[in-house]
């Protein structure tokens, strides 16, 4: 009879070997992450598609602007047609001043420069999409320019309205006066979902088996809780003072 090792042994029966147990174990427990990560999005939406309740007392949040017609335009015959069209590229900002002003350094100084806003553009992508809402009738009041984008080092074409002082600007209040439906039972398992991830330090590996690479957003960068420093984010005077503490407790042993 000859002499077979385990390995060859588990070849040749039903048995796994160990390299096989090792994949296998390890290949569950990513379908395990997997399904983590199909769980938390789908508490995600639940979160999301909660029902709005208006509030009791609405409050304001800052200022809000877009465009209306001009009060001539408005009183003209082609009124309604203006009217839809501004429907369709409308733009809103948001701002916490009502000047709408943004801080900007010039030559070593800030100042405070006001916000450029205009109707939508449409990129030659949107434009030829079957999607585009956009009428006959409509396009024939854009016209085709490039411009130079600094992202892709090219020039790119756009579609811009060509008669844009049809529309002012009109800035308004901003009011809040819905608030999003909170349920205490589907927090608590969003939080049970987001505890364990972080614990074990997760996110970094389940991003890698979803998305194929592992991308560190600023929501999700966690510290790992098992590695953290306990003197990390002491003063140099708390460290002092631990040390100082130490060698007089170790002088009196």
């Amino acid at each position: 009879m000859e002499n077979y090792t385990v390995e060859e042994y588990a070849l040749c029966t039903r048995f796994k070997s160990k390299r096989r147990k090792k994949r296998l174990i390890k290949k569950d427990f990513d379908k395990q992450l997997i399904h983590l990560r199909k769980l938390e999005v789908e508490l995600w939406n639940k979160r999301r598609n909660l029902p709005l309740v208006p509030l009791q007392v609405p409050y304001q949040k800052g200022w809000q602007r877009n465009f209306k017609l001009r009060d001539d335009v408005a009183r003209s015959a082609e009124a309604e047609f203006y009217k839809e069209l501004l429907t369709k590229i409308n733009t809103w900002q948001f701002s916490s001043e009502k000047s709408f002003k943004r801080k900007k350094k010039r030559k070593s100084r800030h100042v405070y420069v006001e916000k450029i806003q205009t109707v939508k553009e449409f990129s030659e992508w949107e434009w030829k999409s079957p999607k585009l809402e956009l009428t006959e009738k409509e396009k024939v009041h854009f016209y085709k320019r490039e411009r130079w984008c600094s992202n892709f080092k090219r020039y790119k074409v756009h579609y811009v309205f060509n008669e844009p002082w049809r529309y002012v600007l009109r800035v308004s209040p901003y009011m809040i006066t819905h608030t999003r439906m909170v349920d205490s039972y589907l927090e608590s398992e969003i939080q049970v979902v987001e505890n364990y991830i972080v614990n074990q330090n997760l996110r970094n590996k389940i991003n890698k088996l979803v998305d194929g690479f592992s991308r560190s957003w600023s929501y999700y960068d966690y510290e790992n809780p098992k590695e953290k420093n306990p003197i990390k984010n002491m003063s140099l005077h708390a460290l002092y003072q631990q040390y100082a503490d130490e060698m007089i407790e170790n002088h009196g042993k």
